[in-house]
């Protein structure tokens, strides 16, 4: 497959798989038209770099279908000003997504393998906005605390208290949880400017666990 034709076929994934199933907001999708998918996966792969499914990445771990990375990147409501804070770098794809979106991002990844390798490629695709560390992300990132937004890419049992204290006032989480693969719920953490937290039940999903 040409670079042109990964060109097109990320078009098409914007505009059939994602604005199709009701994503609107234009910046997030013009981010997702912007990313190439098909850097962040095995060249064996990139025949599906741009179908809507997730993706092995080595490690037990996935790359998420685009329209769940749209979708989750959607409700975060990320303004230019934000300070976001990934837990679950993988490939570093949904990094790059945030990275367009966002003044800084920090990722973090348990698997040393994997965020070595994704800082790498982010590097190398040119994002430098981006802060690429191996740690528990259970425990968040406190060093650069507190964050405007915080998204998570794996399923905890409950959302890990330290997230919610390093989340800001007027601060957005989404994170999936539940304790099996086929019981997970995304939920939407607000926290007010009094750090009052409410939790919005949204879509059914299914993430690797956080470990």
């Amino acid at each position: 497959m040409t670079s042109v034709n990964l060109t097109e076929a990320r078009r098409l994934m914007v505009t059939s798989q994602i604005r199709r199933r009701g994503v609107k907001d234009e910046r997030v999708l013009a981010a997702m038209e912007a990313v190439p998918r098909h850097k962040f996966i095995t060249s064996k792969q990139k025949l599906y770099a741009y179908e809507d499914s997730p993706l092995p990445i080595g490690h037990k771990q996935t790359i998420s279908q685009p329209y769940i990375v749209a979708y989750m990147t959607e409700q975060l409501m990320i303004e230019p000003e934000h300070n976001v804070l990934e837990i679950g770098t993988g490939c570093g794809y949904q990094t790059a997504i945030l990275s367009e979106l966002a003044r800084s991002v920090t990722s973090v990844e348990i698997v040393s393998e994997l965020a070595r390798d994704a800082s790498a490629c982010l590097k190398k695709l040119g994002y430098n906005n981006i802060s690429v560390h191996h740690g528990d992300g259970r425990l968040g990132w406190p060093d650069d605390a507190p964050y405007n937004r915080i998204i998570v890419t794996a399923a905890p049992n409950r959302v890990p208290k330290a997230l919610i204290e390093q989340l800001d006032q007027n601060g957005r989480m989404i994170v999936p949880v539940g304790y099996t693969r086929f019981s997970q719920k995304l939920e939407i953490v607000v926290k007010d400017r009094y750090n009052t937290v409410e939790y919005i039940p949204s879509l059914a999903v299914r993430f690797v666990p956080l470990i």
